[in-house]
């Protein structure tokens, strides 16, 4: 069972979080959090993955699996180690708008951190270059590979690595080191920033575990097309050999969010060489991020035991087919390497007794979102009374719709249906309604999206699933986050004994 506790958290992605440089980061905002978790008695945060974004600032769509966004970086931090002055801000213009403004953050950040970059050459104490050299030689297996992937592609200026001249698509040897000779400053550059980022995550991380808040992240199943681990790693990836596109792509058929499904886009797994490598790749992308998280959920689980495949150059995902995967294979090496796994399986949609059947067989915590709950009778497997211990209990994810746009959206008989359950229409707002009921299962662990406890309507949607632009742009205002709703979630929290013991 992956909790021994009932508890209680919050889903909030950093880039949500308030903050003066276009979008959230890891400065003095993102403590205040971890502070309003504490006084609220909530034992978790939940984040969506933390990796570098590409075109439409999709956290499932990153440049690698384990590298972190350098927008999320603080600048304050670094005028506070003096690779930056105060006087640098000056003239910058102010991004505290309700979206984010990616734009705006790439504009600003980009050149102050190429600043400090260089700065650090000349102005870091010894101790934290040591600290530098010591992150770059843990993480060479990853980090390498990804500081030269990013200098190649800035050098392409943006294309993606099917597109380079042949020998660097190809990762000739020399074509390899005579970039690496000419791009040495951009490499540095790139070290630099992921030694930024995971200093800063690691020092937020070790602020919330010693005041009780332990941190939920998320790894997809799947990595981009174009991002370092295809390019790297190509032979684990079904591509095709003559032009690097994926020979079969990653989606989902038709379901609940989608008439055609959803084509990802993502090369599918080469299944056979992972294992023939004891899946290695796979072991060092989980045991990476158990370095930065203290629980993961894995995006799209079911691809464990069979995911859909479509063929390349399809343009939905109809035209696809279930192929088996070795799930319990891996899942039994993982657990030999790294003991007791802390993972949650997103087992969301197309749902079969075999997906269940290796989530329970290495005891998995599964989800249940109580916004499917109320249209298929009282079997909906979403309905409290059919939760199970071992589950994290959503009112939505980040999927959804907020609950008082999913409710608002809802016609008469469809509401009367959760008032129904309910016991009539609740004395409290729909969406206090709803995080009472996830608070109540008897799952051991209950999430809500921050915007649900802000009573936030549709304009506040974290993601719309199969729209490749609008998305992931959300941020509260830091007036938002009142002690009125702390003590409001305090007292749900502890009536319904998820309060740290």
């Amino acid at each position: 069972m992956a909790f021994s506790r009932r508890a209680s958290g919050i889903l909030l992605h950093p880039t949500s979080l308030p903050g003066r440089f276009g979008i959230g980061d890891l400065g003095q905002e993102a403590y205040r959090f971890v502070d309003f978790l504490v006084e609220s008695g909530q034992q978790v945060w939940q984040v969506l993955p933390l990796g570098p974004t590409g075109y439409g600032n999709s956290p499932y769509l990153c440049y690698s699996a384990l590298a972190g966004n350098p927008l999320l970086i603080n600048l304050e931090w670094l005028v506070a180690e003096k690779l930056l002055a105060a006087s640098d801000f000056d003239r910058l213009p102010i991004f505290n708008a309700i979206k984010a403004d990616y734009e705006g953050a790439i504009a600003i950040k980009t050149p102050l951190l190429h600043k400090a970059s260089q700065n650090f050459v000349t102005k870091a104490t010894p101790e934290r270059k040591k600290e530098f050299l010591a992150f770059c030689e843990a993480q060479a297996y990853w980090l390498d590979d990804y500081a030269l992937f990013m200098a190649i592609k800035g050098q392409q200026k943006g294309a993606g690595w099917h597109q380079w001249d042949e020998p660097l698509a190809q990762r000739d040897p020399q074509a390899l080191a005579q970039a690496t000779a000419q791009l040495k400053n951009e490499i540095f550059y790139h070290k630099y920033i992921q030694s930024e980022f995971f200093r800063q995550w690691s020092t937020l991380k070790q602020y919330a575990n010693d005041h009780g808040v332990e941190i939920f992240g998320d790894i997809p199943i799947y990595v981009a097309h174009d991002s370092v681990d295809v390019w790297a790693n190509p032979e684990i990836f079904c591509l095709d050999p003559e032009t690097g596109e994926p020979a079969q792509m990653a989606g989902v058929p038709p379901d609940y969010f989608s008439e055609t499904g959803q084509l990802w886009g993502n090369p599918v797994y080469n299944w056979e060489a992972l294992q023939e490598t004891h899946f290695a790749w796979w072991v060092q992308r989980i045991e990476g991020m158990l370095n930065y998280v203290d629980w993961m959920r894995i995006d799209h689980f079911r691809g464990f035991e069979s995911f859909w495949s479509v063929p390349g150059g399809e343009t939905v995902a109809i035209n696809g087919e279930w192929v088996n995967a070795p799930g319990a294979e891996f899942f039994e090496i993982l657990k030999d390497k790294l003991g007791e796994l802390p993972i949650i399986a997103e087992d969301l949609g197309v749902i079969t007794p075999e997906v269940e059947a290796l989530r329970d067989q290495f005891g998995f915590a599964g989800m249940k979102v109580l916004h499917f709950a109320f249209d298929s009778g009282p079997g909906n497997p979403f309905l409290p009374f059919n939760h199970s211990l071992n589950c994290v209990v959503y009112s939505g994810t980040h999927d959804n719709d907020t609950t008082v746009g999913w409710f608002n959206a809802r016609d008469e008989e469809a509401k009367q249906r959760v008032y129904d359950y309910l016991g009539g229409e609740p004395p409290e707002p729909i969406e206090w309604a709803m995080i009472r009921m996830a608070m109540s299962s008897v799952g051991q662990l209950s999430i809500y999206p921050l915007q649900d406890v802000l009573g936030l309507g549709t304009a506040s949607r974290m993601n719309m699933p199969g729209a490749a632009e609008g998305n992931w742009d959300w941020r509260y205002q830091e007036s938002m986050l009142r002690s009125a709703l702390g003590d409001r979630l305090r007292r749900l929290t502890e009536l319904y004994g998820r309060l740290p013991q």
